[in-house]
């Protein structure tokens, strides 16, 4: 960095860094003057989970510090934790973006208030997809493209932690698709004494949530314990028609075998059918409004003539947007996990923990239009032929079906670790092991003339080809074997108060990626391809004083390819032989850490500088009305910033938070786009900053108790942002503020306890924002005559979710 720039970023971090500690209030400085050499006796501190691999528990209580918003840490890495304290007096139906959104580096937005409709997260720049995310420690990224769906996993209600570990990920994460550090969600054990808990939400939009759960208690000489939940939860769309469904069963066990042995297990299983939420463009927001949605309108079928063409994809006659019943998002998938620890030794575990993910569905818009001449295959051919779909004799004619992407993941793997204390040095090595059958294709289905799929799963009443085989307009198979060797040695030096972190991991991935014929490529094809990279991890932590401690952190990381690499748009067919446009290269970064803690049971602060350094930088330019990825190689991409997060105990009833992302990110070299005469032609993308990294995030939040009473208040700023890779459409800055308030009613009887009225209030200010669905659209206008050619950049469109306007709803729940 030169020094005009290295001036700048400093002058803003400082300002910026002087307005965190503006918004702490008063009682921290108390806090300061209190606090004792002791430091943190008392204080909530993360401690590596004993059973679980690859996730925290926590020493103390959560609720002591920010209110559950922070833990004491002493990690040799950057890493923030959310508590069940603060997840408790989050909306119910929400989910783990949400939960997370006030942490530092965190860039998140929600479709909606409820959560059920999914959202996006970024930090440093990185996407979710780009971050291993964990839940109790079984992968559940997409085995394909890595993407994350906040909205599937688990039911707030039963969460205990949910981390992050920013721009590195644990040594032992069993992912190998994170380049930009993980996300760890933890499930409580069951409760020890028997319990019913019932809950019931509702609130605007028709929003209903009932939650039931049953824990048994202990038994088998206190040794084992269950707790199994349902829910179900509705809400209506803030926009448009349409609504969501969800219906989610959570189940769990803790078998304490004797004080050295424990077996954990946990199924997790989620069934939600959403309406979709349009994202709209710039133009369609300043043509149509804020509640721009998907058409409520569907006109119906064209009566079958013989001997005429019946067009019903015709300007005029086709909805546009697309109808919205013909716009969903059915998805059930299901999380199976078992996690032992074994005493083999002394001071020697071994830890097994085999999985199972399940997923199965379909998104994004359905509606589309379907040509019966020389449209459908022939298999014994390879030729495309006509079919009469509408029984009028002919085949000229284009009818309105139903087909999108259908998903089936059957995901098993098996993670297994031996730990031991030798003298100072705690030592770990394991192997992760996953294979993923991944299968993607394209069916069509009947639409009535009212507008209804036959089957919203697209799972029945297909459309057939003349041979009566299923019509598919692609149909792909991708079997995915990864899998990783890793260590870890964490050496305690002078006295325990230094800690030397030395590990390495080394992923790999073998795609097997086939091409059945279909519609789209009439030609089968196989593409074979293995990566790997060995990846090593060093990190220092000394404690200055019992209450200030310094740290470092270097760590390289790797993602391989998605699968979409290696089909559509980067595979070219000729005479039956498929090539790829561009070769897949693996993503890796190179993340630093710097940063000082001060932690003491009243107040805690850490300051985090960082550097990330991309090779390969991997785009999924992803249009959401269309389901199309193109792969893209942005190439080098530089992002360095700072973070800082704070809390505060609790005085005279007020505790807050507050955190600080101050950041700039940089692509180092121009995009290559086409080749004209043989001549490579490049976009101009060099030193333009990369898209969906806010230059600055500030967020706090504030809660006051008082006796059974608690009211909190979040506020976050989120800092302007880049929509394309050009930055030729510039995202604004926004503010976003909740209200979250409760009261514990007590025990009315012995048989009902516990009674608690909650209120949650999202964007109590009703604030309008916009944030783009896509991090890679290369640019928003067209550029001619690029690289002294003829070749013409054609403009591209970003499309936006908008924030959801002021939503309000009230939870009321008791134990039996």
């Amino acid at each position: 960095m030169n020094q005009k720039h290295w001036s700048g970023f400093r002058k803003t971090a400082l300002a910026a860094a002087a307005a965190m500690v503006a918004v702490m209030p008063a009682m921290a400085q108390e806090a300061k003057k209190d606090a004792d050499t002791s430091a943190d006796d008392g204080a909530p501190r993360a401690k590596e989970d004993k059973v679980r691999l690859g996730t925290i528990t926590i020493v103390g209580s959560g609720g002591k510090l920010a209110a559950g918003q922070m833990l004491n840490e002493d990690t040799a890495k950057s890493r923030s934790t959310v508590t069940r304290e603060a997840i408790d007096k989050d909306r119910a139906s929400g989910n783990p973006f949400q939960a997370l959104a006030l942490l530092p580096g965190v860039n998140t937005f929600n479709y909606d208030g409820t959560g059920l409709f999914g959202g996006g997260l970024t930090v440093r720049g990185f996407g979710s997809d780009q971050m291993g995310m964990i839940i109790n420690g079984v992968p559940v990224n997409d085995s394909g493209g890595y993407a994350v769906y906040p909205q599937e996993y688990a039911d707030q209600e039963n969460l205990c932690t949910q981390s992050l570990a920013q721009g590195t990920p644990d040594v032992d994460s069993p992912n190998a698709g994170a380049t930009g550090g993980n996300i760890t969600v933890t499930s409580c054990d069951p409760e020890d004494k028997q319990r019913i808990r019932v809950s019931q939400g509702f609130g605007e939009l028709s929003y209903t949530r009932t939650f039931l759960r049953y824990d048994t208690g202990r038994f088998l000489n206190n040794s084992a314990k269950v707790f199994v939940s349902y829910s179900h939860t509705e809400a209506d769309k803030w926009k448009g028609e349409g609504q969501a469904k969800k219906d989610h069963i959570d189940a769990a066990f803790r078998w304490d075998l004797n004080q050295d042995n424990v077996i954990l297990g946990s199924v997790l299983y989620n069934r939600a059918i959403n309406n979709n939420i349009n994202s709209i463009s710039l133009a369609q927001l300043r043509a149509n409004g804020y509640n721009f949605d998907f058409s409520t309108k569907f006109p119906g079928h064209l009566k079958p003539v013989g001997g005429t063409a019946q067009n019903e994809g015709a300007s005029g006659y086709l909805p546009s947007p697309a109808y919205y019943k013909l716009a969903n998002n059915p998805f059930e998938n299901a999380i199976v996990s078992v996690s032992g620890s074994f005493k083999v030794a002394e001071n020697t575990y071994l830890k097994v923990q085999p999985y199972l993910w399940y997923g199965f569905g379909n998104g994004g818009v359905q509606q589309t239009t379907l040509a019966e001449t020389n449209t459908f295959l022939n298999p014994a051919t390879g030729t495309k032929v006509s079919q009469d779909l509408n029984g009028d004799g002919d085949t000229l004619d284009t009818l309105i079906i139903g087909r999108a992407s259908v998903t089936r993941t059957v995901r098993p793997g098996i993670t297994t670790e031996i730990n031991t204390q030798l003298g100072d040095h705690a030592l770990k090595a394991g192997v992760w092991f996953e294979r993923a059958n991944h299968k993607q294709t394209q069916p069509g289905v009947r639409v009535s003339d009212a507008g209804e799929l036959s089957s919203v799963w697209l799972n029945s009443d297909y459309i057939l080809r003349p041979d009566g085989s299923r019509y598919q307009g692609r149909d792909w198979q991708t079997i995915s074997t990864s899998g990783q060797f890793y260590a870890n040695d964490n050496w305690s030096f002078a006295e325990d108060k230094g800690l030397l972190m030395l590990g390495f991991r080394t992923p790999y991935v073998k795609r097997d990626v086939k091409n059945f014929a279909n519609e789209g490529v009439t030609a089968d094809y196989n593409f074979q391809k293995s990566f790997n990279e060995f990846l090593p991890q060093v990190g220092v932590r000394y404690q200055l004083t019992p209450s200030q401690q310094v740290f470092m952190n270097v760590a390289k990381n790797f993602r391989a390819p998605p699968n979409f690499a290696f089909t559509g748009s980067n595979v070219n067919v000729a005479n039956n032989v498929a090539t790829l446009r561009l070769a897949p290269k693996a993503e890796t970064s190179i993340n630093t850490d710097l940063g000082y803690r001060y932690q003491t049971k009243d107040i805690s602060l850490s300051a985090t500088v960082f550097n990330v350094d991309f090779k390969d930088r991997q785009g999924n330019a992803y249009d959401p009305n269309t389901l199309n990825s193109v792969y893209t190689n942005i190439g080098r991409v530089k992002t360095h910033g700072l973070e800082m997060e704070a809390g505060t105990g609790t005085f005279k009833g007020f505790s807050a938070y507050a955190s600080l992302t101050v950041q700039k990110s940089k692509v180092k070299d121009d995009l290559p786009v086409s080749v004209v005469n043989g001549q490579q032609v490049f976009l101009p993308t060099k030193g333009k900053e990369m898209t969906l990294t806010p230059d600055m995030i500030l967020a706090g939040s504030v809660q006051y108790t008082y006796g059974p009473f608690y009211a909190r208040v979040k506020v976050k700023r989120t800092g302007k942002q880049q929509g394309t890779l050009m930055n030729d459409e510039e995202v604004p800055a926004y503010w976003v503020g909740d209200v979250d308030a409760g009261y514990n009613f007590g025990n009315v009887q012995d048989w009902l306890k516990n009674i608690q009225l909650r209120l949650n209030v999202s964007n109590i200010g009703n604030a309008s924002y916009r944030n783009p669905s896509s991090g890679t659209v290369v640019n928003a206008l067209q550029y001619r005559n690029l690289g002294g050619t003829t070749y013409t950049q054609n403009a591209n469109t970003v499309f936006y979710y908008l924030g959801a306007p002021r939503f309000v709803s009230m939870n009321l729940s008791a134990d039996f």
